[in-house]
This record gives structure tokens, sequence and C-alpha cells, in this order.
């Protein structure tokens, strides 16, 4: 019973990690669509921010949702991969406190 448990939270914790890497994706190449990559930034900010204030709930969420946001609204932030490092304080930072 044990093992079937620790198995289905490394599934869920690898789920969540493509979830990140596609999200992250989303974000980064909504950038590189020549004449639409500003303007889809202002509508994937808000998606992004409401997306990770879902997935990691609680202060956290809250506070990764608004940097989320803010980093697909400001300029020459869409490189860095908000969802791929919320995902490793979760899962490596978070749990280790």
């Amino acid at each position: 019973m044990e093992q079937h448990k620790n198995r289905t939270a490394q599934d869920a914790k690898f789920k969540d990690l493509g979830l990140s890497l596609l999200l992250d994706t989303i974000g980064m190449v909504s950038f590189s669509i020549p004449l639409i990559g500003e303007f889809s930034d202002v509508i994937w900010a808000p998606i992004s921010g409401l997306i990770m204030a879902k997935m990691h709930q609680g202060t956290h969420g809250k506070v990764a949702g608004i940097f989320s946001f803010l980093e697909e609204l400001l300029p020459v932030t869409d490189f860095i991969p908000t969802f791929t490092i919320m995902w490793f304080y979760k899962y490596y930072i978070k749990k280790a406190n």
C-alpha cells in the first residue's frame, strides 16, 4: 500500500513538472510570434497568473501568481521559467523545510 502511495505521489510530481514546462513554453513562444508577441503577452499574463495561483494553493501560490503575471507582462522577462521554478520550490525547497 505504501509503495502504491509513493508511486502516485511521484506520478503527480512529474505530471506537475510536465504541465509547468508546457506553460513556461507557452509563455516563451507567445512572445516570439512577430507582430502578435507583445499583444499576446497582455492576454497570457492574467491567464498565467490565475493558473499559477490555482496550481499552488495558499500564500505561496498567490505570490507566485502575481509574480507570473508581472513576469509575462513586463518586456524582456519571458525567458524566466516561472512555473518550473515554482515546481522546484514546491517539491524540493518547501518540502525540505
